[in-house]
C-alpha cells in the first residue's frame, strides 16, 4: 500500500495543474491497482473536502460526487470507507456538513450512544445531542 497526500487527491479530482495532474494520473494508472492500493486517510479526506469547499468552491453535491469516485476506485483504500460514505450521503442530501456527519458516523461505529455538541446544526443529525 502507498499513502497518498491531500495534494495528490485534489489533483486527481480537479485536474487543474497540468504538470501535477499528469503525475497524479500516472500514479493511479501505473503504480496503483486493486492489489497495490493507494491509502487515503481520514485526515486526507477531511483536508480534501475543506480544499474543495473553501478554495475551489465546490458545492456539496460536487464534493459528494468526487468522494463517490474515490470510494469506487479499486486502486484506492479509503480509511473508514463506510463512515465516509455515510457522511457523503448526508452532505449530498444537504442534511449536514461533511465533517459533522463524519463525526457522527465514526462515533456510532465506535459504539457511542450519542455525541455531545454545542453546535445546533450538528445536533439536528441523528447521533448528536446538544450539551446542556
Amino acid at each position: 500500500m502507498i499513502g497518498l497526500d491531500t495534494n495528490i487527491v485534489v489533483r486527481l479530482i480537479t485536474q487543474d495543474d497540468p504538470a501535477q495532474t499528469r503525475i497524479a494520473n500516472r500514479i493511479i494508472e501505473q503504480r496503483l491497482s486493486a492489489s497495490e492500493q493507494g491509502f487515503v486517510s481520514l485526515a486526507v479526506v477531511l483536508e480534501t473536502v475543506w480544499v474543495l469547499d473553501s478554495i475551489y468552491r465546490f458545492s456539496g453535491v460536487e464534493i459528494a460526487t468526487a468522494l463517490r469516485a474515490l470510494l469506487s476506485d479499486q486502486a484506492l483504500a479509503v480509511q473508514s470507507e463506510s463512515e465516509v460514505f455515510t457522511a457523503l450521503v448526508a452532505l449530498e442530501e444537504n442534511r449536514a456538513s461533511f465533517a459533522d456527519a463524519l463525526i457522527a458516523a465514526l462515533a456510532s461505529t465506535a459504539g457511542c450512544a450519542v455525541t455531545l455538541t454545542f453546535d445546533k446544526e450538528a445536533a439536528r443529525l441523528p447521533g448528536f445531542e446538544l450539551a446542556r
